[in-house]
């Protein structure tokens, strides 16, 4: 499921290029993520699943089923307690230090959540149970909470976005600067769960924003990908068509051969100017303007966790901050002061020789990932309150004042095991040293190599502004193509013999019951499941949850009789309602750009909605 929910996020993510077809508009992905959703479709027919990665001792459980069994006695001793925990795989190691570190957070926090007795290794449960009660009930889930801030134009007083909070706790405060949908934006303040900005010219010292993230590519992903682009310049050098190497990546990848074709071009043309491919063995450093690129096939943590020791390294080195990015296939790094292609390569050959794991967590507590992860163990501690109010205090107090405690060195292991992979940065540089896998520097030209061109194409698309009219357009598409690719349940109010879930780009224009004919066929956001239940008791004795999924059937029913396919669009909106759905069709009832932009600016105040009930 890991595999193919990453497969279908490539897809998602990549809508780098768009364009149509007489069934209208198709996203397509760069070839770096072709390749990748090649392999990973390979992996998955081949059932090479990826190993199950279980948290070792996390601190956060562990303190949470303490209060548990605390709920149930008054008194526990300490090795009833590691004999019982020992049984769980993920607690086989536990010892009675890390036992004791977490009683020791217990008894000294406020309020207290146990008493505990060293000398005779129990502990108790506190005089007041109330706390003790609410921490344990509140942090049933170990899933993180993750609150979002209302980004609103105060010019306007319309939505212009949302951010997470440990953007905002690092960055939301009043005069900082910041991108959001390719403009510019100026934070006026902060209040709740909204953020008041302007719109502002000079982008200079603005932060992209960044919301959520993404299933990592995990290292082997990522070699065949590098393996892919060696097949390749291999074929060519020895005189193969590119017809001939599309024919047998598709027969190997089941892919069809346009799909193929697609996915290697750049590499032939990389062939074709004689620049090194970077590929599984071998990684290749290239200038561009104020950047460095090296270009290693490391996949997300490795490259993650090598991109934050390089960075440490020059920063410690230049006495001043360097700024990278990172993806699967790349880091790039902004060159500062004598930092350049030969002092790149000279650093990473003499990796193997140093304590790549003391740099990499002396490195990981500076970054904006670590504390977004603080600000989920300090949660689940009980020792930051689900409602905090970020702009009271920053990260860097909250890093602080956690330096030391269990709940710092439970964030570093939890960033360690999700976040980076020094394990097998560790690996690829030592083939490296060995040569196995060799370091190539592309001479400098007047263009960046076609490879390299992907790099600077995702670094652009993070960075740089778009104009307003290109921002506008950009906008229509997606929304065309997101709003085309939703899945609604079709269902019957007329027979109610008929439910079906449907694409809404596979529906037809003319919408109508092929049971009994009706045109009241209804478009919900339910699961077949629920919706057949319904029908089973024909509309009727209806409570709760399957009354109100009969109300929207009905109306959208009514909309879909008198308005048709667009209809259907419209009702796919996000988190619009069919009283919302009705009032764009009623200003706009075709199929056009401002039908679409009708349908944004409806998404944007159902979004505000949201904040403000």
């Amino acid at each position: 499921p890991r595999q193919v929910t990453r497969l279908v996020q490539r897809v998602g993510r990549s809508g780098h290029r768009l364009g149509r077809t007489s069934e209208g508009v198709i996203m397509t992905m760069d070839p770096d993520d072709t390749s990748e959703a090649m392999v990973i479709a390979r992996r998955a027919l081949n059932e090479e699943l990826e190993p199950a990665l279980i948290p070792e001792k996390p601190y956060d459980a562990l303190t949470h089923q303490v209060a548990g069994l605390l709920t149930q006695k008054r008194r526990w001793h300490y090795d009833e307690v590691l004999e019982l925990f020992k049984r769980a795989y993920a607690y086989r190691e536990l010892s009675l230090e890390d036992l004791e570190k977490i009683l020791d957070y217990m008894h000294e926090r406020y309020p207290r959540l146990a008493w505990t007795s060293l000398e005779d290794k129990v502990f108790l449960r506190p005089q007041r149970l109330k706390h003790l009660y609410e921490y344990y009930f509140e942090n049933l889930s170990m899933i993180p909470d993750e609150k979002q801030y209302l980004v609103i134009d105060q010019s306007t007083d319309t939505p212009v976005g949302v951010l997470d909070e440990a953007f905002v706790a690092e960055y939301g405060e009043p005069g900082v600067k910041f991108i959001v949908r390719g403009s510019v934006w100026k934070i006026l303040d902060v209040y709740g769960d909204k953020i008041h900005v302007k719109p502002v010219e000079d982008p200079t010292g603005a932060i992209p924003s960044w919301v959520g993230e993404e299933i990592p590519v995990p290292l082997e992903v990522a070699m065949e990908v590098g393996w892919i682009r060696r097949y390749v310049e291999e074929r060519m050098e020895k005189g193969e068509s590119e017809e001939e190497t599309a024919k047998a990546l598709s027969q190997k990848y089941s892919t069809p051969r346009e799909t193929v074709v697609e996915a290697i071009k750049d590499i032939i043309e990389q062939v074709e100017k004689g620049y090194p491919v970077p590929t599984d063995r071998r990684v290749t450093v290239e200038e561009w303007k104020d950047y460095l690129m090296l270009q290693c096939c490391f996949g997300s943590l490795v490259n993650r966790t090598l991109a934050r020791v390089l960075g440490h390294i020059f920063s410690e080195e230049m006495g001043q901050v360097v700024g990278i990015q990172e993806d699967p296939y790349r880091i790039i790094i902004q060159k500062q002061g004598p930092l350049a292609s030969s002092h790149l390569v000279e650093t990473l050959l003499g990796l193997a020789e140093k304590d790549v794991e003391k740099i990499a967590v002396e490195a990981l507590v500076k970054t904006g990932l670590f504390k977004r992860r603080l600000i989920h163990v300090a949660r689940k501690f009980g020792a930051v309150s689900k409602s905090a109010d970020f702009s009271e205090f920053t990260l860097r107090q909250l890093v602080e004042s956690f330096k030391g405690t269990v709940i710092f060195k439970e964030a570093v292991r939890d960033s360690l095991e999700t976040d980076m992979d020094v394990e097998n940065l560790v690996k690829v540089l030592r083939m490296i040293k060995e040569g196995s896998i060799n370091v190539s520097i592309v001479e400098r030209g007047k263009e960046t190599s076609p490879i390299a061109r992907i790099g600077v194409e995702r670094i652009s698309r993070k960075t740089d502004l778009i104009p307003p009219e290109k921002m506008r357009s950009i906008l229509i598409e997606s929304a065309k193509a997101r709003l085309l690719n939703e899945v609604g349940v079709l269902v019957c109010v007329g027979c109610f013999q008929f439910v079906e879930s449907v694409r809404i780009k596979n529906l037809p224009k003319k919408i109508d019951c092929p049971k009994c004919g009706s045109r009241m066929v209804g478009l919900v956001k339910e699961t077949e499941d629920k919706v057949e239940k319904i029908c089973e008791k024909r509309g009727r004795g209806l409570k709760g949850t399957e009354a109100n999924i009969y109300e929207e059937a009905l109306e959208t029913a009514e909309l879909i009789s008198k308005y048709g396919y667009v209809a259907a669009v419209a009702l796919m909106g996000h988190g619009l309602r069919p009283e919302d759905a009705e009032e764009i069709l009623l200003e706009n009832p075709k199929l056009n750009d401002e039908f679409y932009e009708l349908i944004i600016d409806a998404e944007r105040r159902a979004l505000k909605r949201r904040f403000w009930l």
